[in-house]
């Protein structure tokens, strides 16, 4: 690890533990801030490497190294933008007086869906789907056979839909076994839940600053193999079941503490809500909020980490689609055609440096009304092309 020495600086210093795609529209926002902006990742020239002040590559897993950044960098709030991260660097670095966004303990409960889902379910009793916690495949088929074909099982640590499986029969449980190993995280114990007969998904992005909360209209989205594919803003939903998710993201929110944003996944049948995931960090299927609202997740996330206000305009409908490659690349070219940029619609390019079957290189966004703007963006992502 190579160091150079930290700029002679008066201003606010933000470190962010994780420099993907996210990460880099936290950085932009925090620059229009005036706010100096260390990035941290685990690989050379990851996405918010491109706009920091200084940048850093480590194992984002070795407790010393990432404290040795902190030490040195001294940042005023440590932003942590990914789940396989040294949660006791996070510990040790609060401990020693460092203010990590939103705590210590929110991170370590929400990275690990065994906790997140105990905590959510038995400490503040809300409602979920069952489920049962296993660390074997003998485990596995047992607890699968008790909670029903189909059924969903995941590692507890893991990003962006990795390890991630359906099983709909009793065949396809040694398969999700060997699938989950592939979690960017801890596949040690898994979670196997029973499946939800839901009319739909949503992320109620909430944000607190320590004075106030606020809630971005729910946004709506559809996912495959776990990862998110297209969002749209607003998910129409009854007032009734629109009170009942906002209820639960105060709640768990609450019991989280801390300021940020988070982005709150739910499912929904009828106007009955079902607490699944939170992230403390903004949310993929949030990027929507890009084009759809005068402050989007990214800006949000940096006022409530501030204390600032946190009045937004909601500007109206749009969508939002993933590109992923399709082949592996050590020097990824997205090429995006011209007619994607129009007066409602427009593309960003996260310029990773490696490319690989299924990464998120980009994003289509389209502002217009949902139904119409989910099937621009699902059309635009057939003008993006690997090259």
């Amino acid at each position: 690890m190579q160091f150079s020495a930290p700029l002679k600086s008066n201003s606010k210093r933000i470190m962010l533990l994780g420099s993907g795609e996210l990460g880099k529209e936290v950085a932009i926002e925090a620059q229009r801030l005036g706010l100096e902006v260390i990035a941290v990742d685990r690989y050379q020239n990851a996405p918010a490497h491109h706009v920091a002040h200084r940048s850093y590559v480590v194992n984002m897993q070795d407790k010393e190294a990432v404290l040795e950044i902190i030490r040195r960098e001294r940042p005023d709030f440590i932003l942590p933008e990914i789940e396989a991260i040294s949660i006791n660097a996070l510990f040790e670095a609060e401990a020693e007086g460092f203010n990590v966004i939103p705590n210590a303990d929110a991170v370590n409960k929400t990275m690990n869906r065994k906790n997140i889902r105990k905590f959510a379910a038995e400490d503040l009793g809300l409602k979920t789907g069952p489920y049962e916690f296993v660390s074997t495949l003998e485990g596995l088929k047992a607890a699968a056979e008790r909670l029903g074909f189909p059924c969903v099982i995941k590692p507890v640590m893991s990003s962006s839909g990795h390890g991630q499986s359906v099983a709909r029969k009793p065949e396809d449980i040694e398969n999700s076994w060997e699938m989950a190993k592939e979690a960017r995280g801890d596949a040690s114990e898994l979670i196997v839940e029973a499946f939800i007969d839901f009319d739909y998904e949503i992320t109620m992005l909430t944000v607190r600053n320590g004075k106030e909360t606020v809630f971005c209209e729910p946004i709506g989205h559809e996912q495959r193999d776990g990862d998110y594919v297209f969002s749209w803003q607003p998910m129409r939903m009854s007032e009734v079941a629109k009170q009942n998710a906002q209820e639960i993201a105060k709640s768990i929110t609450d019991g989280l503490g801390g300021r940020g944003l988070f982005g709150v996944e739910m499912f929904v049948k009828g106007d009955t809500v079902y607490f699944s995931e939170v992230s403390p960090r903004p949310h993929d299927t949030g990027m929507v909020t890009l084009i759809t609202q005068s402050q989007s997740e990214f800006a949000l996330h940096l006022r409530a980490v501030l204390g600032l206000p946190l009045g937004f305009t909601f500007y109206g409908d749009g969508a939002s689609a993933a590109f992923k490659s399709e082949k592996h690349s050590l020097a990824p070219v997205v090429d995006v055609d011209d007619s994607l940029f129009t007066n409602n619609s427009f593309v960003r390019v996260f310029s990773k440096p490696e490319s690989h079957h299924g990464r998120r290189m980009a994003v289509a966004l389209v502002f217009d009304e949902v139904e119409s703007a989910l099937k621009q963006a699902r059309e635009l992502i057939g003008g993006i092309k690997d090259l």
